[in-house]
């Protein structure tokens, strides 16, 4: 059975930090490119991040770079989030995914709220 499951959502304050994981089983996991979206409430889904399989190459959105790092870590098949410099807009729910060809797997989703 496939799954992803993240963790490391809270309430932060306004420049807090959060480190989000996620810990993926029943596929391989370094055949699969890893990402981390975003859902507001009331709002699209919203792309934050990719990492490519060997974790060589990562993506940010640009209202992310330079505040949010992704990291993997192929041996614990786990895929990470740092989150710097929080603001309220980046409160949202925050999702896992991986995907390799057709093939597109996604976690329950972990909420982060960024509030004084």
């Amino acid at each position: 059975e496939v799954q992803l499951v993240e963790s490391g959502g809270g309430l932060v304050q306004p420049g807090g930090s959060l480190r989000l994981s996620c810990a993926a089983s029943g596929f391989t996991f370094d055949d699969y490119g890893m990402s981390w979206v975003r859902q507001a409430p009331g709002k699209w889904l919203e792309w934050v991040s990719d990492i490519t399989w060997n974790g060589g190459n990562t993506y940010y959105a640009e209202s992310m770079k330079g505040r949010f790092t992704i990291s993997r870590d192929n041996a614990k098949n786990t895929v990470s989030l740092q989150m710097n410099s929080l603001k309220p807009e980046d409160t949202a729910v925050y999702y896992c995914s991986g995907q390799r060809g057709i093939y597109n797997y996604w976690g329950q989703g972990t909420q982060v709220t960024v509030s004084s």
